[in-house]
């Protein structure tokens, strides 16, 4: 099974070049352990929330701004082999300074439940985390992919899904947390590709109108839920 890993970072308001050119140093050399494909988003409409939002999820102070970013993998193993050579790989030590607080950054692994649409450049981003009932992975999927098709219809260019494979607690934030998953629920995380802002735009707005899209409720907690708009920095897809 395709596998991705992904997080969210908060970074310094002042520091986006400076996360830019470590995230650049860093992308070939994962690419070099068998990664398909890096992401790395600034936070451009991240929405407060009343109990959970991508800026409560890492702490983040007025001061700091959020990254969404994305490692995507073959398979699991790839990404576990690479994980463990690259902790010896002296060219991955951070740098001084660092632009962001590597102890609020969360991250994990999650199973690529489904992508629709081409692996291509993207313009513009938005990102989801949530909880979802143990049980109803297989329903979150059939949701997903409902959802996918109403997404592309309005000029989305791919959706993605994943579902928590390796979840790690954190000492100080962890993706649990972000979405207060409860006992018996898994953390997904997705996104969806878009060409450009204003093509986001219009078609978010098309679909607040959209009759179907509250015909078919999704398998998780939207009160919980954390959703933000992103502008990528970094794609090695183009």
């Amino acid at each position: 099974m395709r596998y991705f890993q992904g997080f969210v970072i908060p970074v310094k308001r002042t520091g986006q070049d400076a996360y830019r050119d470590i995230a650049t140093k860093a992308a070939p050399i994962f690419a070099e352990y068998g990664a398909t494909r890096i992401v790395e988003c600034w936070g451009d409409n991240v929405m407060d929330g009343t109990r959970t939002d991508f800026r409560k999820a890492v702490n983040a102070a007025e001061e700091e701004n959020i990254v969404f970013s994305w490692i995507e993998w073959p398979d699991r193993a790839t990404c576990d082999k690479a994980a463990a050579a690259m902790m010896q790989d002296d060219r991955m030590k951070p740098g001084d300074p660092v632009p962001f607080d590597m102890q609020r950054m969360i991250y994990a692994g999650y199973d690529l439940e489904f992508a629709a649409g081409p692996n291509g450049p993207v313009g513009y981003v938005d990102g989801i985390v949530a909880a979802v009932p143990d049980g109803a992975r297989a329903g979150f999927v059939d949701h997903g992919r409902w959802m996918a098709a109403l997404f592309l219809e309005q000029g989305a260019t791919r959706v993605v899904d994943g579902w928590g494979a390796d979840v790690p607690p954190g000492k100080v934030t962890d993706f649990q947390r972000a979405v207060q998953a409860k006992p018996g629920e898994t953390v997904i995380f997705g996104w969806i590709e878009w060409p450009d802002k204003q093509t986001r735009d219009a078609g978010m707005a098309a679909l607040m109108q959209d009759e179907r899209m509250r015909a078919n409720p999704a398998p998780w907690n939207g009160q919980l839920a954390i959703f933000g708009g992103f502008a990528p920095i970094l794609d090695t897809a183009g």
